[in-house]
């Protein structure tokens, strides 16, 4: 029995109930294990995260699919859990800490893991409360973390056994440190930022009396972190720049240490730049490093000028002046730090070489440095300037690891979808370094090695194991931690039981698609790849789906500090999830970022409202739940036509699902439940109601209509689960519920001369309304048309359906033969023309006159566009939004133009 449904649609207690619901009775993961398996793995969130724009957007895609390849039968299973995210839930736990006066310091590592634990379970179920809000369908039954005994296990096997591989090693070599969390982190966690500093010009003075080809007694340097040059090793000259050819070879005496340098020929010097001469700091850069290296410095024989916090440290010569030693490398707190203190002594020591600016007058002035932007990295967590470090650290041979991966794609084993990231994912494979994946933390996989008194290193997976290898000498562990994407790496198959063999890996395993934001591509994807392929032997997935970010409404990204975040729990608050997921779906377009739009969220709104409607209206004429998952029997124009359209609606639907166009699948069940079944179908059909209610007509009517509704239910639920499953419930009794229907099959025969009917009808009445709206005729106004050759069609519709033309088109008397000579316009459906007289109706002069008009002003402001947007200059360097304004006002006078140049041949 159907429930009535109430007069207005308000999402927010249907969602409650229906995931409540859903969770409750285990229907994201139904018993299936017959059925053909479909696998997909959330990007773990952090534990610490709440849900943003980029999360509802990557969740949605994924949930869309998921729901999709259920409704198709398919043991479809989506890997939930959350990632324990090292230097963020540190970070938390700390912050927590001080706002108490606190410290970590203050406990032993055992006890503050203790209290992380403690937090996590407080407060780490925010993220996934939220997915929930969502409408995820995810497998919440085997919900993952990344530090589960289970999977910890997994995390220590991998290491072990790249470590034997020798894939894993120890090295000396320069990191990117992060001196606020006092880490290493990895190259994707750096953030480039400009920021005003400056370029100063030093005298390095030339040892044993030797002196350039010009005279000069020394070598002039530039440098923008004039701090390092305590730990300049050489200064580097291009191999072929005369000015410095007699000087290879020979030294220089560093200012304020004394330290003697080589100065050496290195392709690394520009002699277009500056003295064409540069200071060379392997311990603090990374460019250096690699001189130093090439100059045959050792990394163990590199200095290192700075501590942990990047305060001034004694070099290993010892040649670092105690006053600049605990300093800060900046100004701090108002204290100046190493930097202004190295520039005021080489100022007073006379080698400094001043910037000299003219006024206008011609006065010069001097100035310590030049005025410079620079290019700084930042770390992405801590907020500070990161410093290039040299430290001994865990790598692992990335380039090895990345073969695999390389080769399929290349194959086609593994296809990124879109096409157009394969030369980005190419270029940074081709070239990738060695992977840094021990931090300074406490929190996280802590690295499976111990070190005996010697210095003799022990991996295993466990300490008895390793005391075995040291033949019971005694050992220390190594007190660093791995890079959180390490262990992520491995989340398709150690969530799913591996390194043992269980039936959940045997079945799930390898997943069938992977959909990621491609901001993640080189953190995360690359590495799944590299990791599936050489611990399982397998590829992680044979599909890639690569969207977008979500940019604010000026296309510009968000982000806290411009103000312009938007919450999409406040989306949902105000608009219901299936409207934020029916947007996120239908602007997903391939290749493309999404700019957010809240009017077209309001927007799908409104269509879940008119989808609520057309059911009320449906119960209200008696149409209920269908009987039959195939299409009733129909022999009336209009239900055949109706069950012709879910066909070709469900073929669309398949093709775009298959190419994973969202958009594409949007716009067909929404063009169809809006258009096609709402507008169309339900007008056509009412006349049928105004009769006998038993008769055959309003018979086989119900039964279409109520098939028909199931199939939008069921066909619009992967992108709207909440309201479908309410209405398809509303309906009537239910075998089962509708996250768990069958996906519409229809496969009926339908006569062509019924649809082609139907079609011609929709045709001649969409073309009318929209004469009468361009000519300014009220819509209701019935106006007499003549056909003079009217199609095989058009006939059987006047012969048999003339009334539908009167009741849609507003088109009576339809007359076969010539027009009355006089005024007139013409409407066209399908090839047939109809001539509709307008003496009385429209002042046509008038008329004619306002359409040219308007024509001639679109045309202008069109061309004026066009040039504007042809100028190099304007494209260039107008700001973005400006060019797209102008390209979006450009396409909108186009437009224009055809409409306005349709209307007037339509009085011609």
């Amino acid at each position: 029995m159907e429930s009535k449904l109430d007069t207005t649609f308000d999402p927010a207690p249907i969602e409650a109930k229906w995931y409540q619901h859903w969770e409750a009775n285990n229907l994201f993961r139904p018993e299936r294990p017959e059925a053909e398996p479909f696998t997909i793995v959330n990007p773990p969130p952090n534990v610490t995260g709440s849900l943003h724009i980029g999360h509802a957007l990557d969740n949605t895609l994924q949930d869309i699919v998921i729901r999709y390849e259920r409704l198709r039968g398919k043991d479809a299973l989506w890997v939930v859990g959350t990632d324990h995210a090292g230097i963020a839930t540190q970070m938390v736990v700390e912050r927590q800490m001080e706002e108490r006066q606190d410290k970590r310091t203050n406990y032993t590592r055992e006890q503050f893991v203790e209290k992380v634990w403690e937090w996590k379970e407080e407060s780490g179920g925010t993220i996934t409360r939220q997915l929930r809000r969502l409408g995820c369908s995810m497998d919440w039954s085997r919900e993952q973390f990344t530090m589960d005994e289970h999977f910890t296990r997994a995390v220590l096997k991998v290491f072990v056994d790249l470590y034997n591989e020798g894939l894993i090693y120890r090295d000396k070599r320069l990191v990117n440190w992060d001196p606020k969390l006092k880490t290493a982190i990895s190259d994707l966690e750096v953030e480039t930022q400009e920021v005003k500093g400056g370029f100063w010009h030093f005298k390095y003075p030339l040892a044993d009396g030797v002196t350039l080809a010009d005279g000069r007694d020394y070598i002039e340097v530039a440098t923008t972190r004039p701090e390092t040059m305590l730990a300049d090793m050489a200064v580097a000259v291009h191999p072929t720049d005369e000015r410095y050819a007699s000087v290879v070879g020979k030294h220089v005496v560093l200012p304020i240490t004394g330290r003697r340098i080589p100065i050496v020929a290195d392709e690394h010097a520009d002699p277009e730049l500056g003295s064409g001469a540069v200071k060379i700091t392997p311990g603090h850069d990374f460019n250096d490093f690699e001189v130093g290296k090439r100059a045959g410095i050792a990394p163990g024989d590199m200095l290192n000028m700075l501590d942990g916090d990047a305060n001034v440290c004694q070099t290993a010569d010892g040649l670092v002046p105690k006053e600049y030693l605990g300093l800060h490398r900046f100004k701090r707190d108002g204290k100046d730090g190493a930097r202004e203190l190295v520039v005021a002594r080489l100022k007073e020591q006379g080698f400094l070489i001043p910037h000299v600016t003219k006024d206008k007058d011609g006065n010069e002035t001097e100035h310590d440095a030049e005025p410079r932007v620079i290019q700084t990295p930042f770390g992405d967590r801590g907020g500070v300037v990161i410093e290039p470090w040299l430290t001994d650290q865990w790598y692992v041979n990335a380039a090895e690891l990345a073969k695999a991966p390389i080769e399929a794609v290349k194959s086609g084993a593994i296809e990124i979808v879109p096409k157009s990231w394969e030369k980005t994912f190419f270029n940074w494979m081709d070239n990738i370094q060695p992977w840094c994946v021990s931090r300074q933390l406490w929190w996280g996989h802590r690295i499976p090695a111990w070190y005996a008194e010697d210095g003799s290193v022990y991996v295993a997976e466990t300490e008895e194991e390793a005391k075995a290898l040291a033949d019971g000498a005694e050992l220390t562990r190594d007190p660093d931690v791995l890079d959180t994407w390490f262990s992520s790496a491995l989340w398709p198959f150690a969530t799913l039981g591996w390194p043992d063999e269980t039936e959940l890996l045997k079945k799930h395993y390898p997943n069938d698609l992977l959909i990621s934001g491609f901001d993640i591509l080189f953190f995360w994807d690359a590495r799944m790849m590299m990791q599936g392929a050489k611990m399982t032997g397998q590829n992680p997935w044979p599909r890639l789906y690569l969207h977008g970010l979500v940019r604010a409404a000026d296309g510009a990204k968000m982000s806290k500090s411009k103000g312009n975040v938007v919450d999409p729990l406040g989306l949902i608050d105000q608009y219901g999830a299936d409207a934020l997921r029916f947007f996120m779906a239908a602007m997903e377009s391939q290749g493309r970022d999404i700019k957010m739009d809240e009017k077209r969220v309001e927007g799908y709104r409104n269509f879940a409202t008119k989808l609520w409607n057309a059911t009320r209206f449906c119960q209200s004429n008696g149409i209920g739940a269908s009987a039959t998952i195939k299409a009733p029997e129909a022999k009336l124009a209009a239900n055949q036509w109706i069950i012709g359209e879910v066909q070709q609606t469900v073929e669309a639907l398949d093709k775009a699902m298959a190419e994973l166009r969202f958009d594409a699948a949007a716009n067909a069940i929404y063009q169809f439940t809006w258009s096609r079944f709402c507008d169309w179908y339900l007008e056509l059909i009412k006349p049928v109601f105004g009769g006998d209610a038993d008769s055959p007509a309003a018979v086989e009517t119900r039964a279409v209509a109520g098939w028909a509704l199931d199939q939008i239910l069921v066909m619009l639920h992967p992108f709207m689960p909440f309201i479908t499953e309410e209405l398809w419930h509303a309906q009537g009794e239910r075998q089962y519920e509708l996250i768990l229907a069958q996906w519409p099959n229809p496969r009926a025969t339908v006569s062509k001369e019924a649809t082609d009917a139907i079609d011609w009808v929709i045709d001649l009445t969409t073309a009318t309304r929209s004469a009468k709206n361009e000519l300014g005729i009220a819509p209701g106004a019935k106006l007499a048309a003549f056909i003079a050759n009217p199609s095989d069609v058009a006939q059987r519709v006047l012969d048999r359906s003339v009334a539908a033309v009167e009741r849609l088109a507003r088109l009576t008397p339809v007359t076969v033969g010539e027009a009355p000579a006089g005024a007139a316009m013409q409407v066209t459906a399908g090839g047939d023309v109809f001539i509709i007289p307008l003496e009385g109706i429209v002042d046509i002069d008038a008329e004619k006159a306002r359409l040219e008009k308007a024509l001639a002003a679109s045309q202008k402001e069109a061309k004026s566009l066009e040039g504007r947007l042809g100028n190099a200059n304007f494209v260039e360097r107008a700001k973005p939004e400006a060019v797209e304004k102008a390209k979006a006002d450009q396409a909108h006078h186009v437009a224009e133009v055809e409409r306005l140049t349709a209307a007037l041949a339509r009085l011609g």
